[in-house]
């Protein structure tokens, strides 16, 4: 039961530029549910993952206004969270789970 909330709290990793040069620091970084609060994710990644968090920090990216033909439309809000792991611990994003 505990793995749904799990799925539900991590919704995709980002696999940007900048995410790849956070790797090096021990940081992965993951697109989560708007309402996720810190702890909620940190639980998540360490069952889903097995591995011990050391810090976790959020931001929200604001949804852009947008026009598409000349009806304006907005982006939706996307969190991320940023997850630094204990040194010597390690998550493959590109394996999957």
């Amino acid at each position: 039961m505990n793995n749904v909330k799990d799925y539900d709290v991590i919704v995709a990793p980002v696999v940007t530029e900048k995410s790849t040069i956070a790797s090096e620091h021990n940081q992965v970084v993951f697109d989560v549910y708007i309402s996720a609060t810190k702890p909620e994710i940190k639980a998540a990644v360490e069952r889903l993952f097995s591995v011990k968090v050391k810090a976790v920090n959020v931001h929200v990216r604001k949804g852009k206004v947008k026009k598409f033909r000349g009806i304006t439309g907005r982006r939706k809000d996307v969190k991320k969270a940023i997850v630094t792991l204990v040194e010597g611990q390690v998550i493959d994003i590109s394996s999957g789970l």
